[in-house]
């Protein structure tokens, strides 16, 4: 039975979304950007509702760590 996806994060800016995508493929973790906006940030509209990045449930405890991390250093 393959995992099943699990929302790690929400974000409301397309922009940090992505840069938390990239981090976890940084880190070998293959995510995806769903819900609003999450489709096309070119498009020049904001979306209308939170950016959720999703992991295959067996890296979500890993990717959460990634991100905190990343949290951390940035404060």
């Amino acid at each position: 039975m393959p995992d099943k996806l699990v929302t790690i994060a929400k974000f409301e800016d397309s922009v940090e979304a992505d840069l938390a995508k990239q981090l976890l493929a940084d880190f070998g973790i293959n995510s995806i950007l769903a819900g609003s906006g999450a489709l096309n940030p070119f498009a020049g509209v904001p979306a209308v509702g939170p950016i959720r990045l999703q992991v295959i449930e067996c890296k979500a405890e890993e990717a959460r760590e990634i991100l905190e991390s990343k949290t951390e250093q940035e404060q």
